[in-house]
């Protein structure tokens, strides 16, 4: 494997999904102090666009981080080091989320991996789209 890094070769992808629940949401506020009433107030989101409370982005590419930090190299030290994000379309509770990433390009002097990174929900809908850039390290 000349052309990987620590395994991880170009094409290689990664997986991970999760439920987003109002439990999930309730606990992101109180973990960031984002108590944005648009999260957690239906009164008050019934009058937004979105009609219902909808998930933190930021809760929603999380699925991101756990698909490279369990799923790209489960037995190597996966360290990010930079991430974009294009927040698509909204989440909302009960909405099951998958991440995917995709290793796009290596930097093997530097033991680094571009990635692609995509979630979408259930019915396919892209709700994340973005790039990530990860090293990647065997444990010691």
């Amino acid at each position: 494997m000349a052309d990987a890094v620590h395994g991880i070769e170009v094409g290689a992808k990664a997986v991970f999904s999760k439920e987003i629940t109002s439990a999930d949401i309730r606990e992101f506020a109180n973990a960031t102090g984002d108590n944005q009433p648009l999260h957690l107030d239906a009164a008050h989101a019934a009058r937004t666009r979105f009609k219902q409370p909808i998930a933190h982005g930021m809760l929603t590419a999380s699925v991101i981080s756990a698909a490279i930090g369990t799923q790209l190299a489960p037995d190597k030290v996966v360290i990010y080091l930079s991430q974009n994000l294009r927040f698509r379309s909204p989440v909302v509770p009960g909405d099951t989320v998958t991440a995917t990433v995709t290793a796009t390009g290596l930097d093997l002097e530097r033991n680094r991996v571009n990635l692609d990174t995509v979630v979408t929900k259930q019915d396919g809908t892209e709700v994340v789209t973005g790039d990530a850039l990860v090293m990647v390290e065997p444990l010691s």
